[in-house]
């Protein structure tokens, strides 16, 4: 029995088709180990002895462990391939090989048009692979009470334009749907907050698609909302976001529930004799109905009801505000006094003193009983009080850059020379001043004259002493200073008590009262208190 070892690797043409199966191959190999040439098993096969040979190549390379390699063919645009693929790069894949085939030709290239516009769409096809693996999207993951995606809708309803504004709870899939005669700034918050009372509570973040009318301008690609937008947020405490540009990750979701709501609630009523006939208002009552329906029913892609889902996210939503803040109206402003205060309510409230003399937005949260003071342009919060009521005054000691003193301190102020001379002396001469205002000292201008003669006589350092000594037991007198001075520095200094000396006193044998009992009886009747 002869054990014929059969390649793994089929034998194939240079277009990359098999020549013969394994069955066929096996017949080969039998029948050149039978004649021993390759012409006499081609005949005996019905086939050529190159193929014969390319066979019997294949198996003795299998044999001691080599794969045959198909030799790399040069192909005649390999010059130019560069070339095309920085074509195709620069114009994001959209230029075509009959625009490139005459820059190709200019660079060398002599071969034919077909296989010239492989290699531009092979270039193509590689380019499109790389773009997908350096930004590949990939599926969002929402969580819940998270994101609120929100974008507004243009349709032509009967002859008229309508507005449609969309919303949609990311995890959930809840939708919210509303038209409206225009997209306003004031008309988007509106329904925004409608939205939000619908949902029973408010998200985290609002994504929205770089509205006009919520956006106060582009730096950098980044989105800077309007003031009257981080209002709202603020007073419904959510983060407002924004969608990039042309990007259908983050604008997708709320994108596909315009289109729907177009198609499956614009569409039907372009059937009504009179979709008009209600207004604005008669169209919402037709979008609330068809919420109801769309919401209670089950959702195609997470394959459950909005409705139900809702359920388990409100319990996650932020808490509503006991009041919808009005929008529209000019908000209040006041302007900082010199004491770095506004007043409100007539009541007044600290701001940082660097915005003395500027106009600032107050917002006031009655739910919480919070004042804030923002802004009015950025919106940034300058200062958080709580309210208080009329003729009252909130401090916050953070906006003076030092802390409240406990007693209102009024410092020494020179006016006349001698004064000025005096104090020059330091904290010391400061405290003797002090304290002989408070003792009384009525001539306490020629009191300080004479001490600075004593001064000038004596000199500087033990006159500090000297006055150092004064202040310490109380003399406020300028003969007191003298008298001080007079002992040279001599003076006595009384120290304060030391602890406590503790001796250990001596022992001593003792006895006790028993030793010193007399024993008998004394007869106190007898004459002489005889003892018997």
């Amino acid at each position: 029995m002869v054990t014929v070892a059969v390649p793994t690797r089929p034998s194939s043409t240079t277009q990359g088709l098999p020549l013969k199966n394994a069955k066929e191959r096996m017949d080969v190999i039998a029948a050149y180990r039978d004649v021993g040439t390759y012409r006499g098993a081609a005949a005996i096969c019905g086939t050529t002895h190159k193929t014969v040979r390319r066979i019997i190549e294949a198996h003795e390379a299998a044999g001691i462990g080599q794969v045959p390699t198909k030799p790399v063919r040069a192909r005649n645009y390999e010059e130019v391939a560069e070339l095309v693929a920085e074509k195709v790069a620069k114009t994001f894949g959209k230029i075509s090989a009959k625009r490139l085939l005459p820059a190709a030709r200019a660079a060398g290239y002599e071969g034919s048009d077909r296989n010239f516009r492989r290699l531009v769409a092979q270039a193509k096809s590689e380019w499109r692979r790389g773009q997908a693996r350096a930004g590949g999207r990939r599926p969002a993951v929402w969580s819940p009470g998270e994101v609120l995606a929100i974008d507004w809708g243009e349709e032509i309803l009967a002859g008229r334009k309508v507005h449609v504004f969309c919303a949609v709870l990311a995890w959930s899939r809840f939708r919210f749907v509303r038209f409206a005669a225009d997209e306003q700034q004031v008309t988007t918050l509106g329904m925004l907050a409608e939205c939000f009372e619908v949902l029973g509570g408010v998200p985290k973040v609002v994504l929205a698609d770089r509205m006009g009318c919520l956006k106060g301008g582009v730096v950098a690609n980044v989105v800077v909302p309007s003031p009257d937008y981080v209002r709202f947020a603020t007073h419904y405490r959510f983060r407002p976001d924004f969608c990039h540009a042309a990007d259908p990750e983050s604008k997708g979701i709320v994108e596909n529930l315009v289109g729907y709501a177009k198609d499956d609630l614009l569409v039907p009523l372009e059937l009504d004799d009179d979709p008009w006939a209600g207004g604005l208002a008669g169209l919402n009552e037709r979008a609330v109905a068809w919420c109801d329906e769309v919401n209670t029913a089950v959702h195609s892609e997470i394959h459950a009801v909005p409705e139900q889902r809702l359920t388990t996210e409100r319990e996650l939503l932020g808490e509503l505000p006991s009041l919808r803040l009005e929008v529209g109206p000019k908000p209040t402003t006041r302007k900082v006094d010199k004491l770095s205060c506004i007043r409100f309510g007539s009541a007044r409230y600290s701001v940082p003193n660097r915005l003395i003399g500027t106009t600032v937005t107050v917002l006031v949260d009655e739910r919480d009983r919070v004042l804030r003071v923002i802004e009015p342009v950025t919106g940034e919060v300058h200062a958080e009080h709580g309210l208080v009521a009329p003729g009252e005054v909130s401090i916050d000691d953070a906006h003076y850059d030092r802390p409240r003193p406990n007693t209102p301190r009024r410092g020494a102020r020179p006016r006349t020379p001698a004064e000025r001379e005096f104090l020059a002396l330091g904290p010391v001469a400061e405290q003797f001043l002090t304290g002989s205002a408070a003792a009384g000292v009525t001539k306490l201008g020629t009191e300080i004259a004479e001490i600075l003669t004593l001064g000038a006589a004596h000199g500087t350092e033990p006159l500090l002493l000297a006055l150092e000594r004064a202040v310490a037991f109380g003399r406020w007198r300028a003969d007191d200073i003298r008298s001080i001075l007079a002992t040279g520095g001599h003076a006595p200094r009384p120290t304060p008590a030391g602890q406590a000396l503790v001796l250990t006193l001596p022992s001593v044998p003792t006895r006790s009262l028993d030793a010193y009992r007399i024993e008998g009886r004394i007869d106190t009747d007898a004459e002489g208190g005889e003892v018997w």
